[in-house]
C-alpha cells in the first residue's frame, strides 16, 4: 500500500479527489479522518496543509503527493515530479497599488515586497539585477501595502479579483503553477507496481478531457474528405448504412475544434451528427 498526502481542504483537496474517483479509486471521506483508506485500491490518503506535503514526501512519510508545483519550487526538497496534473492551475505575481506608477521591474528596486514565497520571489529578483526588500508574511498578503507593511506584494493570483479588491494591480506574472503528482523516489517495487497503475489510469482520463465523440452520416462520395476533417486517433470508424451511398461514421475531436469541425462536416454533406462525451480514452 502507498501513502499519498493531499491538501487537507480547498480547491486543491477538491479536484484530487475528484481525480482518484474519476480513476476509479472510491473514498468515503463523508466523515474525513487525518487518514484514510481507499477500500478498492491499494492507497492510504494522508490530508495535510498544502505546504506540508513537499516535507512528509521528501522524508519518506509519504511516499506520494499531490500538490502545487509553487510549493516544490518554494520548499526546494528532494522530490521527484512523477507527472503534471492540469488542474488547480494559478500563477505567482508581483502586484503593486493602482497608481503607484509602475513602469517595469526597476520599479522595484529598493522597495519592500510582501510574499509568502521568498525563494521563487528572490530568484526572480536575482534574475533581473534588482536589489528589493523581501519581508515574509503568512496570511492575507494582499492587505500589506495598505497597512503600509509594503510597497508591493509576490503572491498566488488565479483571476485577480483578490488584488482588485485590494486596490491592486498585476504588473508582473513571474511562476505558473500547477497540480503535480510528487513522489520521494523511495518505492519498493511493489510500490513502483501500485503507481504505474495509477499513472495509467491518470493518464487515460487525462487524454479524455476536452474531446468529444462524434457519430454522423455521411455520404459515401464525401468520406475521403470527412476523414481529412477528422482524422480520429488512429483512424475513424466508417460503416455502410441500409441506405444508398449513404454511411455512418465515427470519430473523436478535441472540444476546441468541435463547431469549426462539425461546420465543415456539414458543408459536405454530414447528417444527423451526435456529438458524445468520452469517459475514458485507454491508450
Amino acid at each position: 500500500m502507498l501513502r499519498l498526502a493531499i491538501q487537507s481542504k480547498g480547491r486543491l483537496s477538491d479536484e484530487s479527489t475528484s481525480l482518484l474517483r474519476e480513476i476509479g479509486i472510491d473514498l468515503d471521506d463523508s466523515h474525513r479522518k487525518f487518514l484514510l483508506e481507499a477500500p478498492n485500491f491499494p492507497l492510504e490518503l494522508l490530508y495535510l496543509r498544502d505546504d506540508d506535503i513537499p516535507q512528509v514526501v521528501s522524508d519518506g512519510t509519504a511516499a506520494l503527493g499531490i500538490v502545487g508545483l509553487n510549493e516544490v519550487v518554494e520548499r526546494g526538497l528532494p522530490v521527484e515530479i512523477v507527472k503534471k496534473l492540469g488542474f488547480s492551475t494559478c500563477r505567482l505575481s508581483l502586484a503593486v497599488p493602482k497608481g503607484a506608477g509602475y513602469n517595469g521591474p526597476e520599479w522595484f528596486r529598493g522597495k519592500r515586497i510582501a510574499t509568502s514565497y521568498p525563494r521563487i520571489l528572490g530568484d526572480w529578483l536575482k534574475e533581473k539585477g534588482i536589489d528589493a526588500k523581501v519581508q515574509v508574511i503568512t496570511g492575507s498578503v494582499e492587505v500589506a501595502p495598505a497597512a503600509g507593511i509594503a510597497d508591493a506584494i509576490f503572491d498566488i493570483v488565479s483571476s485577480g479579483g483578490t488584488l482588485v479588491a485590494n486596490g491592486l494591480q498585476e504588473v508582473e506574472k513571474v511562476f505558473f503553477s500547477e497540480a503535480v503528482l510528487i513522489s520521494s523516489g523511495k518505492l519498493s517495487p511493489e510500490g513502483r507496481q501500485i503507481l504505474e497503475e495509477m499513472l495509467f489510469r491518470i493518464d487515460s482520463a487525462m487524454v479524455s478531457r476536452r474531446k468529444k465523440y462524434l457519430l454522423m452520416n455521411i455520404p459515401k462520395a464525401s468520406v475521403d474528405e470527412a476523414i481529412r476533417i477528422i482524422p480520429a486517433m488512429r483512424s475513424p470508424t466508417i460503416m455502410p448504412l441500409a441506405a444508398e451511398g449513404w454511411c455512418s461514421m465515427h470519430s473523436v475531436v478535441e472540444e476546441d475544434n468541435l463547431w469549426d469541425k462539425v461546420k465543415q462536416l456539414k458543408a459536405i454533406g454530414a447528417e444527423g451528427i451526435l456529438v458524445l462525451n468520452i469517459d475514458k480514452i485507454i491508450p
